[in-house]
């Protein structure tokens, strides 16, 4: 069994070896590279924000927009049915490695009607610790909930970059999502439940699978329940997707191991955060700890398992949790840390992570909901199991297509060819049976 586990680390070892992620720094080497990044979104329509509603260029639900924000604000439109549809537009913003930021400088996006009016409940905010990570803030015009902006027609979505006097005022990558959950099928709750299964999760400690997370919301490494091994360097967030079926809850739990010290002693406040985000990266938790390169961990409080009524919580890790499909995990090693530790030597990762409960009947909606990017189906778990990005499963769906084409395509002629021989010795048992 010893060997067996040998063989285990070193196989997860070469791993993270060929992803760049071991190895120590030696005296003349060269500085390492840069760690890699953020993967935009395949195929994401280039747009430029207007200066006013009267410039909104126009967002689709299902489209994926690129654009660069500065300090203040931009306008994009919607054309929303009324079909009591709920409609969510994130925005993710990318400061530069290095950037300066601090807890003033975020990201707020809200959903406007022609008149200015805010749709209640429509805005989402976020906001920076002490690195310039990838932020998503998310606005929500609920057509399924709110009266006031169920009509159909034409509306507006504010996006505002808030930035302190003396941070980085450079124009910042923005990447825009629209998603469509359909209206509900059939009368369903319309208040948040009383009470869950709540508290800190039982974390996993079986031996950790070596798996290497993305760049961000468009690579994230597709895991489950179980413990991963990866690694990370100064500044640098890894991240993770991991499917959630109506009535699952997720528990999350991560650890920096000791790190190669450059001076006797140092601590870096935020050293390690974790950051769990929905199904439309709207952010459900976020916690973060000091590390003083010898060990460092956090642990997220269990999701309440996952229903359409948690949307009306008025506690955000609650309200979040509220559709089924991918929820991802952001990890992040503080850049202050290179203050103390070889920057060179990546430190061991260990994320565990707890998923409970048996998958619960769907709501019934008038339509299906892959179509928005939520539920979970037989695709998404099987991702989850060979730990695929977003990319990778879709080259594997594509390839596995072409197979079936093939294989179809072979069975076909084979089936001919079979006919046409089975009609060349018909004729010749007729010729041979005919009177002479």
């Amino acid at each position: 069994m010893d060997r067996v586990r040998a063989a285990a680390w070193a196989a997860a070892l070469g791993l993270l070896a060929g992803a760049g992620l071991t190895g120590p720094a030696y005296a003349g080497e060269a500085a390492p590279p840069p760690a890699p990044a953020y993967r935009a979104a395949d195929g994401a329509k280039q747009i430029e924000g207007g200066a006013s509603t009267a410039d909104a260029p126009l967002l689709e639900a299902g489209g994926t927009y690129a654009d660069t924000l500065g300090p203040g604000e931009r306008f994009y439109r919607l054309v929303l049915e009324k079909d009591q549809s709920n409609v969510y537009v994130s925005a993710v913003v990318r400061p530069a490695a290095g950037a300066e930021v601090t807890g003033s400088d975020g990201v707020e996006v809200e959903i406007m009607t022609t008149a200015g009016r805010s749709c209640p409940g429509s805005t989402g905010r976020a906001s920076f610790d002490y690195d310039p990570v990838p932020l998503s803030a998310v606005g929500v015009r609920w057509g399924a909930e709110d009266a006031d902006c169920a009509p159909g027609g034409p509306y507006y979505a504010k996006v505002t970059r808030t930035s302190a006097k003396g941070s980085d005022q450079s124009p910042w990558p923005l990447e825009l999502r629209v998603q469509r959950e359909p209206g509900r099928g059939a009368a369903g709750p319309t208040a948040a439940p009383s009470a869950w299964p709540s508290g800190a999760p039982v974390l996993p400690g079986t031996e950790p699978v070596a798996r290497t997370g993305g760049t961000g919301f468009n690579d994230a490494r597709a895991v489950r329940g179980g413990v991963w091994r990866d690694a990370l360097r100064p500044g640098q967030t890894r991240w993770y997707r991991v499917p959630l079926d109506w009535g699952q809850q997720l528990g999350v739990g991560a650890e920096l191991a000791s790190a190669t010290l450059t001076k006797v002693s140092g601590s870096a406040a935020g050293g390690l955060t974790v950051s769990l985000y929905s199904p439309y990266r709207g952010l459900v938790a976020h916690k973060g700890a000091s590390y003083d390169g010898k060990q460092a961990g956090v642990t997220l409080e269990k999701t309440p398992p996952v229903a359409y009524e948690n949307r009306f919580s008025r506690t955000k890790d609650v309200a979040h949790a509220a559709l089924a499909g991918w929820y991802y995990v952001a990890v992040t090693m503080g850049a202050r840390v290179a203050d103390f530790t070889a920057d060179a030597t990546p430190v061991p990762l260990t994320l565990r992570l707890d998923v409970t409960g048996a998958p619960a009947k769907a709501p019934v909606y008038k339509e299906g909901l892959a179509a928005g990017g939520f539920g979970v189906g037989a695709e998404d778990r099987r991702a989850a199991e060979e730990g695929l990005t977003a990319p990778e499963a879709a080259d594997a769906a594509e390839r596995a297509s072409v197979m079936r084409v093939v294989a179809g395509a072979g069975f076909a002629a084979g089936t001919g060819l079979l006919l046409v021989l089975g009609g060349w010795t018909l004729l010749g048992r007729r010729g041979r049976s005919t009177p002479g």
